[in-house]
């Protein structure tokens, strides 16, 4: 959030739940304080109460800014613990398709805010879909609102010269259509779909080579051995957790997410402002984001992932790349971070004057 108006507006101060890892640090390099309450990822024991309390009424926000389910009920509980009554706003990132597929906790937590959602200056969502599904589960619709994720595209931009270079330096030919995929392990991320498809498509396409980036994505991963068979393993280029992912994309000529859960996936805007066209998932916002400039498939079906990777593979190099230039397009009009900030300065400033008012 430090960017442009907020960052030159407000004096802001960061509790982080659990303990500072690497954001804490680059957030404190910014100039903002930050503080560790040491949570063992469940509700919070009267240590981190006591803590709570002495932060907020050292600083006496004036408006406090939950982020996700247990971030936002600990903002609540904040409001109530500080002095001069500050607002409340929370902000919900992720979609609640049911609450089977959550840890117990936060399944607590997510029944608790239902209740206490009642009494906050608003909620904002990243997503459309996930504004709904929370309101059908009983989160006030009276304070909802959305704003969805920024990119920053002066940083996240094509640059072909990088993408040959990494090709170069990862074996790559120039002959080679690149489909990437990026995203930790986890089910709904539906990796293993996505490698039965890509498998499906080298007998056909023998030119491809699939380049994939995640945290736990690789041949040692049980869920994901077997899946490719031994005489196509070269065609596949596993990197494991990346920190140029950016970087990484410039080598794609095609993104994939093949999700069957998702918000607002942040990875498919990053690719899209990469000049990188998508195939996709129907699932979160996903449609909405790529809009026309994709390809939408509906999730958990390998024949409709199978056809959408098709469809975009069976076009020119020169119709993909005009596809990706729309995608780009799309992104700095209506995702570029700048007109996110402007939003979110806006609120702010409206909920803080109705406060003091």
């Amino acid at each position: 959030m430090l960017y442009g108006g907020l960052a030159n507006q407000y004096e802001n101060t960061l509790i982080s739940l659990l303990d500072e890892v690497d954001y804490g640090k680059r957030i404190q390099d910014l100039g903002v304080p930050v503080y560790t309450l040491s949570m063992k990822k469940s509700l919070p024991n009267l240590g981190a109460i006591w803590r709570l309390r002495r932060i907020v009424r050292y600083y006496r926000p004036e408006l406090l800014q939950g982020w996700m389910y247990h971030g936002n009920f600990v903002a609540s509980l904040v409001g109530c613990l500080g002095s001069g009554k500050p607002g409340v706003a929370w902000n919900v990132r992720q979609s609640l398709y049911n609450l089977s597929g959550e840890k117990p906790v936060t399944r607590q937590v997510i029944r608790m805010n239902r209740f206490l959602s009642m009494r906050v200056n608003k909620i904002l969502y990243n997503s459309y879909l996930s504004r709904e599904q929370h309101e059908a589960f009983g989160f006030t619709r009276k304070q909802g609102r959305v704003i969805p994720n920024g990119f920053d595209t002066r940083r996240l931009c094509p640059d072909p010269e990088k993408g040959r270079a990494l090709r170069y330096f990862f074996g790559i030919s120039a002959d080679d259509c690149i489909v990437g995929h990026v995203a930790r392990f986890h089910p709904m991320k539906d990796h293993a779909r996505f490698l039965r498809s890509a498998v499906r498509l080298l007998k056909d396409y023998p030119n491809i080579r699939f380049v994939i980036v995640g945290r736990n994505v690789g041949l040692d991963n049980p869920a994901l051995t077997g899946i490719i068979p031994e005489i196509m393993l070269d065609r596949f280029i596993f990197l494991g957790e990346r920190e140029d992912v950016n970087d990484i994309m410039q080598t794609m000529d095609i993104f994939c997410q093949s999700s069957w859960s998702e918000a607002f996936p942040n990875v498919v805007g990053e690719a899209m402002a990469c000049q990188i066209p998508c195939v996709v998932t129907n699932v979160g916002d996903s449609a909405e984001i790529v809009g026309d400039t994709g390809v939408i498939v509906p999730p958990r079906n390998d024949e409709a992932l199978v056809q959408g990777l098709l469809t975009m593979l069976s076009m020119t190099e020169e119709d993909r790349r005009s596809l990706g230039e729309e995608a780009r397009s799309r992104i700095e009009n209506n995702y570029d971070l700048p007109r996110i900030v402007e939003q979110y300065t806006a609120l702010y400033d409206s909920l803080v004057a109705n406060i003091s008012g």
